[in-house]
């Protein structure tokens, strides 16, 4: 049975491009909004640059859309830039398209609701587990202005909504600018090809401490939950898979894995944009020697944003209290979520 006719913003990356494989075994008609256009089965392509208001208004012109997935976002060189380049954003989204047609939309924010932006993280006092009733954090960010134009939109159109609030996502995407998964992976064949210990990049806060993740099938799967549930409506929710777990015993699982030597973690933070500063030769070279599909480790790491999560010297561990309580009860174990990534990503020639 034909489930709605859902618009992914954001369709190439490791939030959209996981959904979207969701939703259409689901039995959605989907489509699958990005800059480039996405060749994923089954998805029907539309090209845009939102902040291109003319070009939005005639990518999604005619489109019958009851559902929206907004699963995207662009990075700026301050925090005040980012608020208006991605509320202009997703303004124009709902300017461009059809709103009597439109029933929900969804919002994908993030840990950093409660952590504060880029340039004040760990600025708020929260206590954890973080809880979705907590009030924002002063200063800006750009997950409140999305939420503000998400909320001012639905209060016009009439359609409902609800904010997704994952903690790293773990998942299956290439050129993806916040993907921690395949970034390590990377990092783990760099270390096994030029024989160097495996060494964690972060703080001793985040190898001590309890924290939690979410893989990107258990945040489609809450989507869609929330988007088709009357009872779940005008909601945040938290979305992690229901674990916690130290990096300490994670790191050293991880090495297991690809087979390393793991270093003891060092007294402070050895970032990998310092310790894979040369990588892009010695990835071209490991690329070549075991034919992989992709020579450019630029298109494959975020080493940056690794650093940004694994560097905080904070505890972050997420309630999910609330979207239990509403019903949504799926559970993820974390471990064998990064073991399956890996095992695809050596599947499909990505690493060796």
């Amino acid at each position: 049975m034909l489930k709605g006719t859902a618009l992914v913003v954001g369709a190439t990356g490791i939030t959209g491009g996981n959904l979207c494989s969701y939703l259409v075994a689901s039995g959605w008609t989907i489509y699958g909004l990005s800059r480039r256009p996405t060749n994923q089965s089954g998805v029907i392509p539309v090209a845009a640059d939102l902040l291109d208001k003319s070009a939005t208004e005639q990518a999604l012109v005619d489109l019958p859309i009851t559902h929206v997935f907004y699963c995207t976002w662009i990075r700026r060189h301050n925090e005040k830039a980012n608020v208006e380049a991605n509320s202009t954003m997703m303004r124009n989204l709902f300017e461009a398209l059809d709103s009597d047609n439109l029933e929900h939309a969804s919002l994908v924010t993030g840990t950093k609701q409660y952590l504060g932006s880029f340039e004040a993280y760990g600025s708020g006092r929260i206590e954890t587990p973080f809880r979705e009733s907590e009030p924002r954090v002063p200063g800006e960010n750009f997950y409140y202005a999305l939420e503000d134009v998400l909320f001012e939109a639905a209060n016009r159109h009439g359609f409902a909504w609800n904010v997704h609030r994952p903690h790293t996502v773990v998942g299956y995407a290439l050129g993806n600018a916040m993907n921690m998964g395949t970034t390590i992976a990377v990092y783990a064949s760099i270390c096994k090809a030029t024989d160097q210990p495996f060494v964690f990049p972060g703080s001793q806060t985040q190898w001590n401490a309890l924290t939690d993740m979410t893989d990107a099938l258990v945040l489609a799967r809450q989507m869609e939950w929330a988007a088709t549930t009357p009872g779940a409506a005008n909601q945040a929710f938290n979305t992690v898979n229901g674990d916690v777990f130290r990096w300490r015993r994670m790191w050293r699982e991880i090495g297991e894995y690809f087979d390393l030597e793991v270093a003891d973690c060092p007294e402070t933070p050895q970032p990998l944009e310092n310790q894979m500063a040369g990588a892009d030769s010695t990835w071209r070279e490991i690329a070549e020697k075991h034919d992989l599909i992709e020579p450019d480790v630029g298109k494959l790491a975020s080493w940056w944003h690794t650093d940004a999560d694994l560097g905080r010297d904070q505890e972050c561990v997420n309630d999910t209290t609330k979207c239990r309580d509403f019903g949504f009860d799926h559970f993820r174990e974390t471990r064998g979520a990064f073991i399956d990534l890996f095992d695809r990503l050596r599947a499909e020639k990505i690493i060796p």
